[in-house]
């Protein structure tokens, strides 16, 4: 935790993040295979965290939260504990923060004393409902609609590969919104679970169990106050709050890859093969090297994006693509070296490695792949140069 970028605060949080996740989590964590229902685990998670103080970390302190305003360092700090010892728990605890995100940055006064002490408390679970069947990296195909009623919208549409579907108790919907004759704009949306209109038609098993599934809005009506942000400005709510936590999805990685290199030097270290400790190999040296290395840098494009988003100096887009991008990638390939260092015991089913193996897939994935990411930074840097020559 040592970082130009973290405070004692944050060292102290991390302790108490750590100390939960080894005491209150690897118990369970180690049962999530053998779990029939991973809807009940998921809840008992969010519990767990909720008692332990953990989840007020997700929302401002107005509303039950640990800090004034969201603190985007202690929720990678949060974040790279508990994805060390489960991932499940680590994407419970992400998505009470994505979900409350658009809710804390840009929903009403009331919204915000409704919902988000809720969050805090662990007795309201959210969802952020934006990809689709069409619609996953590209937003410009969102295909949901929300049609003005009188005083209510009427929203319509299908949002697929939704964490927590079936289970959240509100959703954050982008859908487009406007009558016939109008330029329909992407708008953010506060759906209750219960809103008869909500039906999960489907659910969907992953390589690591997570709750996740696709809900049918069927002429879903929402009074007006249900609109977060200003109608038509929904585009700059999902791009702001999906810049924010995205660092976080980096956090998520290093608890992975962290996992990894222990598991690794456990390994190595006990391992005699032709005569001696694989760890006394240099071929090994150099994996194990190359690891930590790595890991130590992912760290610190992750930390700095989260202090760039704290500090508020400056939008983070170009600084939070390259901590997602750079830290899942390096994630991967450290997990993947370690199942090879684990040799045929690291496919076995109940070895660590093999766990993180299908946690880390995901998050090259979700909240913009890798190569979105790329994209983005390739745009960020022309569009800088551009304006730096200009002036």
């Amino acid at each position: 935790m040592e970082s130009t970028f973290l405070t004692a605060e944050h060292a102290r949080l991390a302790a108490e993040a750590w100390a939960f996740a080894r005491d209150s989590l690897a118990p369970a964590a180690a049962s999530e295979e053998a779990a029939d229902d991973v809807d009940s685990l998921a809840r008992r998670f969010v519990r767990r965290m909720a008692e332990a103080g953990i989840l007020r970390h997700c929302v401002p302190a107005a509303f039950g939260g640990a800090t004034e305003r969201v603190s985007f360092r202690s929720l990678c700090v949060i974040r790279e504990a508990l994805a060390y010892a489960s991932g499940l728990c680590d994407s419970m605890f992400a998505l009470q923060g994505l979900g409350a995100g658009p809710i804390a940055f840009f929903g009403s006064t009331e919204q915000r004393a409704e919902w988000l002490p809720k969050v805090a408390a662990g007795t309201a679970i959210a969802a952020f409902a934006m990809s689709e069947p069409g619609a996953g990296s590209d937003l410009s195909a969102i295909a949901t609609t929300a049609r003005r009623e009188n005083s209510h919208f009427v929203l319509d549409g299908v949002k697929r590969f939704i964490s927590n579907a079936g289970i959240a108790d509100f959703y954050v919907v982008f859908a487009r919104a406007g009558n016939p004759g109008e330029k329909p704009a992407l708008s953010a949306f506060l759906v209750p679970g219960d809103n008869p209109g909500v039906r999960v038609q489907e659910r969907f098993d992953l390589l690591a169990p997570h709750p996740i599934g696709e809900i049918a809005l069927d002429e879903c009506r929402l009074p007006r106050s249900a609109l977060i942000g200003e109608e038509g400005r929904g585009l700059p709510v999902a791009l702001a709050t999906l810049d924010a936590f995205r660092p976080t999805v980096g956090a998520a990685a290093l608890g992975l890859a962290r996992r990894a290199l222990d598991e690794s030097l456990d390994r190595v270290t006990s391992r005699i093969q032709f005569g001696k400790k694989l760890a006394d190999q240099e071929g090994v040296q150099f994996m194990l090297a190359d690891m930590a290395t790595e890991l130590d840098a992912a760290r610190l494009l992750v930390y700095r994006a989260a202090y760039r988003q704290d500090m508020g100096l400056s939008r983070i887009t170009l600084e939070a693509a390259m901590a997602k991008a750079y830290a899942t990638e390096v994630a991967q390939q450290i997990v993947d070296r370690a199942v090879q260092l684990h040799g045929a015991a690291g496919l076995v089913r109940g070895y660590e490695v093999e766990r993180l193996y299908r946690e880390v897939r995901a998050l090259r994935i979700h909240d913009g792949a890798t190569e979105i990411q790329k994209v983005v930074i390739a745009r960020e840097l022309i569009q800088r140069h551009l304006g730096e020559a200009a002036e």
